[in-house]
């Protein structure tokens, strides 16, 4: 919620979005569990988007407050509701002073109202319109449009990014926020063209110099083509994204899964990509190098205007 006195920017442009976030530039980090804890989103705070700590995890809730030795700048937060749904929650995040929540993985009309009566401005992640228009209605102050080619967890009949944004963007009057296939100037500018007022990375950052996660999966996401990610849907885990290993080969071909998700810490800590399925976006064909966040957020918002300056060149040719 925009705070008495702050400038009233039409919050259907990326300026008003990054008003609304309390930002520079309207780039947001995806909530990635283990992976978005304060390291990560405070370097993307540092930069001028807007870093996302994930509270499903023990070490996210604890760098709540760690991110603060960090950075000054604004950090949101994000609830998966169908792991953590707790009333409690509402007092932890504003005990860390967030005022920026991201809700995903479950009803909004469960934590909405808590969040939005304690001062917090909430986004929550859709897959759908019907989703959409359900978190519309549960009040919140904008959605994150994500399409299927997005890393993590996943309806398989989902429709991509190109599809989804549009749709929604034409049905509900919200600020949104594009997500699934971002990871620079480019394919910022074509969200922003088909209706979003800011986008959200998730693969891109987790391969950036300051992810804590181990080289070996960074390599293998910058060394991966357009092809070299899988809709998972076998016997034992949820439908999911990710990057196709060997390990997720074999749990294709088999209908079932011979590891778990509690693996995915030892894949992401100490590089064993045998230990779990690396959630990962089809984004990964178009990452070609391990970058400093500071630069990825530069390069694509300078990026995306230029881009959009090259398309209305091309237009009035």
């Amino acid at each position: 919620m925009p705070v008495d006195g702050e400038p009233t920017t039409p919050i259907r442009s990326p300026a008003g979005l990054a008003a609304l976030l309390g930002v520079r530039i309207p780039i947001v980090q995806a909530p990635m569990t283990y992976i978005a804890g304060a390291q990560l989103a405070a370097a993307v705070s540092n930069a001028g988007a807007l870093g996302v700590i994930e509270t499903t995890s023990t070490q996210g809730r604890e760098d709540l407050k760690r991110v603060r030795d960090l950075t000054d700048a604004p950090v949101a937060a994000n609830i998966a509701l169908a792991a953590r749904n707790d009333p409690s929650t509402v007092d932890v995040l504003a005990d860390a002073g967030i005022r920026t929540v991201i809700t995903s993985a479950g009803d909004p009309r469960v934590m909405t109202g808590r969040l939005r009566d304690a001062g917090m401005t909430v986004f929550h992640v859709v897959g759908s319109l019907r989703n959409a228009l359900k978190a519309a209605d549960a009040g919140v102050d904008g959605v994150i449009v994500e399409g299927v080619e997005g890393g993590g967890f996943k309806n398989p009949q989902a429709a991509s990014t190109l599809v989804l944004l549009p749709l929604v963007a034409s049905r509900v009057d919200l600020p949104i926020i594009a997500a699934g296939g971002i990871c620079d100037g480019p394919s910022m500018a074509a969200a922003l063209v088909l209706g979003a007022q800011g986008v959200q990375m998730g693969t891109r950052m987790l391969t950036s110099a300051e992810s804590p996660i181990h080289d070996n999966l960074k390599n293998a996401v910058v060394g991966a083509d357009e092809t070299a990610t899988v809709m998972l849907s076998v016997r034992g885990l949820p439908t999911m994204r990710v990057l196709r290993t060997p390990t997720a080969e074999r749990a294709l071909a088999a209908g079932r899964s011979d590891v778990g998700l509690d693996g995915i810490p030892t894949l992401y800590f100490t590089g064993d990509l045998a230990a779990s399925m690396a959630n990962t976006g089809q984004v990964a064909g178009r990452i070609g190098r391990v970058e400093a966040v500071a630069d990825i957020i530069g390069q694509t918002w300078a990026g995306a205007r230029a881009a959009l300056d090259d398309a209305r060149a091309r237009l009035d040719a």
